[in-house]
């Protein structure tokens, strides 16, 4: 695999169903809400088909390094509730697939299986020698977005404003948050 591909196999187990999460996960303008270490900014470009292929959006992201990156998502495939495919392209190019599993009546196993190509300079430039840093980074926001959507599950299931209030707010972007 060239210095600059990079392929992450990503598992989370969460409460809720496979519908819960999918409605999660697929709104893209929901994310700098309940994913904001990661997810800072999103555009919808275009609203796709009646079943949502060909939706896309332009992503501002970052992870704890301190570089960001800009791509749009463009959905390829939709299979709901079990999950969906986007296509990346921009900083990052390549394809992305989530894939739902109802474990339990009450707990989910979600496969994130992202396959992309770092097409930002410093990260072309840097791949050869950083890859590791990069895949940490890669870890790190996965880590974050799987204990943001447990958050954001609970607070949706809140029964009223006092028990969603009681609920933590998701993790925030580290230390460095550029502007926008």
């Amino acid at each position: 695999m060239p210095a600059t591909e990079y392929s992450f196999l990503t598992h989370w187990t969460v409460p809720g169903t496979c519908a819960e999460v999918y409605d999660v996960l697929y709104d893209g303008t929901s994310l700098p809400r309940w994913w904001p270490s990661v997810y800072l900014e999103t555009t919808i470009v275009n609203q796709g088909g009646p079943d949502g292929v060909g939706a896309s959006m332009d992503l501002f992201t970052k992870g704890w390094l301190p570089y960001t990156l800009r791509w749009r998502s463009t959905i390829t495939e939709v299979n709901r509730p079990d999950g969906f495919s986007l296509a990346a392209a921009g900083d990052l190019t390549g394809r992305g697939e989530w894939q739902l599993a109802q474990k339990s009546e009450d707990e989910v196993e979600i496969l994130f299986d992202w396959r992309v190509r770092a097409d930002k300079p410093i990260l072309q430039s840097l791949s050869w020698l950083c890859r590791p840093v990069f895949s940490a980074n890669h870890r790190w926001a996965m880590n974050r977005g799987e204990e943001s959507l447990k958050l954001e599950l609970q607070r949706r299931r809140a029964l009223d404003e006092a028990a969603r209030a009681a609920i933590p707010p998701p993790p925030q972007p580290t230390f460095w948050k550029p502007s926008t």
